[in-house]
C-alpha cells in the first residue's frame, strides 16, 4: 500500500482545500460522508453542520481508514456504519455539549479518535485534550489532527489515573467525554478528579442497567459529583445508544484516583476503596 506523503500543518488564512496536502486513499470515505449526511439530515435534535466541518470529517474518517490497515485502530470499516456508529454517534452529544459551553474539554480512551476527534472538528473553539495510553494509538491521532490543522488539538500519551494527579491536569477541565472506556464507577474515578467544579463527565453506552447506575452514583459522590443521569440519543438510528452525565458539585478527595490499575481491579461502590 502506497504511503501517503507528509503532511504540513497549515492554519489560518494560508489554508488550502484539504485535498491538496493529502490524498484519500478511500473512496470510502466519501460514501461514509454521504451517509452521514442522510443520516444528520433524518436527525432532529441535531443542527446540520457547515460544508467545512463535513469536509474536515470525510477527510478524517480517510485518515482513520488508511491508518487502519496499519494500526486496527477500529474494527468498524465498512461506510454505512462508520457514519452511523462513528460519526452520528460522536455527534449526537452535540446538543449536551452546546448547552455545557466548555472551553477545555478531555477525552479519554480516544482511541481512532471517537468521539473527541469528530467532536473537536465539529467544535473548534472548544480546546481539547486527546487521551489514549497506548503511544501508537496516541501518535496516530496526533498525525491527524496535524493532518487536519485541527490546532484546537492535542494529544497525551498516558493513563487517566497518572493526568489525574498531574496538577497541570487536575481538575482544570470543563467537559471530560469517554465512549466504551469503562464501568460507570470506574469511568467515574477517571474522569471526575479532572473536571472542576461545575463541570461535567459524559460518557457513551448502550443499555445501562441499575445496577451499574446505583453503584455509579455510589462512586460519584465519593469523588464530588451528583449522581448520573441518562439521556436518550433522541436519534432513532442510534437505537439503544444513551449518553450519561455526572455533574461536578465538590471537589474530589486528594486520595483520588487510586494508583493506575486500582480503580479497574476494585472500583468504587464495589468494594472499599484500597
Amino acid at each position: 500500500m502506497r504511503k501517503p506523503a507528509a503532511t504540513p500543518i497549515i492554519r489560518g488564512k494560508t489554508e488550502r482545500p484539504l485535498e491538496e496536502h493529502f490524498s484519500l486513499p478511500h473512496t470510502d470515505a466519501r460514501a461514509a460522508r454521504r451517509a452521514f449526511e442522510r443520516l444528520v439530515a433524518d436527525a432532529d435534535s441535531v443542527a446540520p453542520l457547515s460544508p467545512d466541518v463535513l469536509d474536515r470529517l470525510e477527510a478524517y474518517v480517510g485518515l482513520l481508514l488508511e491508518a487502519n490497515a496499519r494500526l486496527n485502530l477500529t474494527r468498524v470499516v465498512e461506510p454505512d456504519e462508520v457514519a452511523r456508529l462513528h460519526l452520528l454517534d460522536a455527534i449526537s452529544a452535540l446538543p449536551i455539549v452546546d448547552r455545557l459551553a466548555p472551553q477545555r474539554a478531555i477525552d479519554l480512551g480516544s482511541g481512532g479518535g471517537v468521539p473527541g476527534l469528530v467532536l473537536a472538528l465539529a467544535r473548534p473553539s472548544v480546546q481539547w485534550t486527546l487521551v489514549d495510553s497506548v503511544r501508537k494509538k496516541a501518535d496516530a491521532l496526533r498525525s491527524f489532527a496535524d493532518a487536519l490543522s485541527a490546532s484546537s488539538v492535542r494529544v497525551v500519551a498516558e493513563r487517566a489515573e497518572v493526568l489525574g494527579r498531574d496538577a497541570a491536569f487536575r481538575e482544570s477541565f470543563d467537559l471530560v467525554t469517554a465512549r466504551a472506556c469503562a464501568a460507570l464507577p470506574v469511568l467515574a474515578e477517571y474522569g471526575l478528579p479532572l473536571l472542576r467544579v461545575g463541570g461535567t463527565l459524559l460518557a457513551w453506552k448502550g443499555p445501562i442497567a441499575e445496577p451499574e447506575l446505583r453503584d455509579g452514583a455510589a462512586a460519584s459522590g465519593a469523588l464530588g459529583g451528583r449522581a448520573p443521569s441518562v439521556h436518550p440519543s433522541g436519534i432513532a438510528a442510534l437505537g439503544d445508544h444513551r449518553l450519561v452525565a455526572i455533574e461536578k458539585v465538590a471537589r474530589t478527595p486528594e486520595r483520588f484516583p487510586r494508583l493506575p490499575g486500582r480503580p479497574m481491579k476494585a472500583p468504587l461502590g464495589h468494594s472499599r476503596p484500597g
